[in-house]
């Protein structure tokens, strides 16, 4: 490893580690949170580089699709893994669904 991928790559297995099953993040968006915002699409790399397994199904493109050709078997493995954990899909893009403990965020007041 070089020196960039030694500070980027430990981020990145960090934030992709703590997805929570059934939530996605988009590979910017997991570039952002390691502290590398211009650096999405370096994301694929590092997670191939990782030593451990990571839930590398958790991450989309930033539309919310699959980043592989529908069909292909590496498709068929991230959406089945994807489906597995609750998430839904609207054709080939992913539904986001808010959990069932999150009525603060539907009911309508003022804020404390």
């Amino acid at each position: 490893m070089n020196r960039f991928q030694d500070k980027f790559d430990p981020r990145v297995w960090e934030v992709v580690a703590s997805i929570p099953p059934g939530r996605v993040m988009g590979y910017g968006e997991v570039a952002r949170a390691a502290g590398f915002p211009r650096y999405s699409r370096m994301v694929s790399a590092s997670l191939g580089r990782s030593p451990e397994p990571l839930p590398w199904h958790r991450v989309v493109r930033s539309n919310r699709t699959l980043a592989f050709e529908p069909g292909s078997s590496a498709y068929r493995e991230q959406s089945q893994l994807l489906k597995q954990e609750g998430v839904r899909f609207d054709g080939l893009k992913i539904i986001e669904v808010e959990p069932d403990d999150s009525l603060d965020r539907i009911l309508w007041g003022p804020q404390d």
